[in-house]
C-alpha cells in the first residue's frame, strides 16, 4: 500500500490532484472512523425502524382505541414534520431537559450525546414510514389465512407473529426497501449536531487541505458504494423470500 500512497502523493505534487485523505496516514484515519460511524448509525436505524414499524403495525391491530389513536398521533407528527426539525428537537429541546450522569472524572455529562440522539431521531422518523408499509402488509394477507389460523386455537400474537407477518413482510419488501435506502441516506442530516460521520469529517477534512472536489467526489463514491450495496442485498433477499403466486 505504501507504493500506492506514495503514488498519489506524486499525483498530488505534479497534477495538483489533492488526494491527502488516502495517503496521509491522519487524514485516512479520520475519513474510515466517519464511514465506521455512518455504517454503524444506518444500521442501527435500520434496525430500530423495523423494530419500530413492527410493533406499531401490530398495534394497529389491537382492540384498545387508545392504542390506535396513539400510533396514529405518532405517525402523523414524524411523517408530516421535517426530519432535520425532529432532530434539532431531540438534540436541542429534550437533550437540556434530560438528567445528567457522572463520568469516571466526576464530570457532570449528558446523559446521550449527539450519536444517540441521530439514532432516536432518525429511527422514529423511518419508523413512522415503516409502519403505515407493513400495515399496507398486514392487510393483503387473506382472511382465509388468518381465519385458518385462528381455527388451529392459535391466539393473535401467535397468528401475527406466525402467519401474517412472515407474509406481510414478502408483501411489503420493496416498499421497506425504498425506505430503507432512503433512511441509510438521511443519515447524513446527523451532520447537523456534530455526529461524526463521513459528512462531518469531510467538511473538516476540505477545511483544512482544500480539497472540496476531491472530497465531495470521494463522497458521493462512498455513498454509491454504500447505497448499492445494500440496495443489492435487498433484491437477493426480496427475491429468496419471495412467494410464487403470492401477493403478486
Amino acid at each position: 500500500m505504501d507504493a500506492l500512497w506514495d503514488l498519489l502523493r506524486h499525483v498530488h505534487d505534479a497534477y495538483g490532484v489533492n488526494l491527502v485523505h488516502f495517503y496521509d496516514g491522519f487524514e485516512r484515519g479520520r475519513l474510515l472512523r466517519g464511514i465506521w460511524t455512518t455504517v454503524k448509525l444506518a444500521a442501527v436505524c435500520i434496525a430500530f425502524s423495523i423494530l419500530i414499524g413492527i410493533v406499531g403495525a401490530w398495534l394497529q391491530t389491537s382492540r384498545q382505541r387508545i392504542l390506535k389513536a396513539a400510533v396514529k398521533v405518532y405517525i402523523q407528527f414524524f411523517r408530516n414534520t421535517p426530519p432535520l426539525v425532529q432532530m434539532y428537537f431531540f438534540y436541542f429541546a429534550l437533550g437540556p431537559q434530560m438528567p445528567r450522569v457522572v463520568n469516571d472524572f466526576g464530570v457532570p455529562q449528558p446523559m446521550f450525546g449527539s450519536f444517540e440522539w441521530a439514532v432516536l431521531s432518525l429511527s422514529f422518523f423511518a419508523g413512522a414510514f415503516n409502519v403505515e408499509i407493513f400495515r399496507s402488509g398486514v392487510e393483503a394477507v387473506q382472511k382465509a389465512t388468518v381465519e385458518a389460523a385462528d381455527s388451529l386455537g392459535l391466539s393473535r400474537w401467535q397468528i401475527y407473529r406466525y402467519v401474517v407477518l412472515p407474509l406481510a413482510v414478502r408483501i411489503c419488501l420493496p416498499a421497506l426497501n425504498n425506505n430503507l435506502v432512503n433512511l441509510a441516506k438521511t443519515t447524513t442530516q446527523a451532520y447537523a449536531i456534530a455526529v461524526p460521520e463521513t459528512l462531518f469529517v469531510a467538511s473538516q477534512i476540505w477545511s483544512d487541505r482544500i480539497n472540496v472536489l476531491e472530497m465531495m467526489v470521494t463522497l458521493l463514491t462512498f455513498y454509491l458504494l454504500l447505497v448499492g450495496v445494500f440496495v443489492w442485498a435487498m433484491t437477493r433477499l426480496e427475491r429468496r423470500l419471495r412467494v410464487p403466486g403470492f401477493g403478486q
